[in-house]
């Protein structure tokens, strides 16, 4: 084996690094806040679509239930699903 006495390069770590390239770092850091900060309103559009497919089901699931209570001849569950549903009809 070959001894390189004068040529051992010390290994900087992590922070010896960022230490010695702040303004690379910083810049680093703040691109990627920016990247988080920009893909957060994506994920709410999708969530918000997502809610509008979910009050969409509902509301057939309702005015099914509906229907099919006033096929009843007696009229109470049909009752009961109002008082329930309150009287929101759109």
């Amino acid at each position: 084996m070959a001894s390189s006495s004068g040529t051992t390069k010390k290994q900087i770590g992590l922070l010896g690094n960022a230490l010695k390239r702040k303004d690379n770092f910083i810049w680093f850091f703040v691109m990627g806040g920016i990247l988080l900060l920009s893909m957060r309103p994506l994920g709410q559009k999708y969530r918000l679509h997502s809610l509008q497919e979910d009050n969409y089901k509902m509301k057939n699931i309702k005015r099914s239930l509906l229907d099919e209570a006033a096929l009843d001849s007696t009229g109470f569950l049909a009752s009961r699903l109002k008082l329930l549903f309150g009287n929101d009809e759109k």
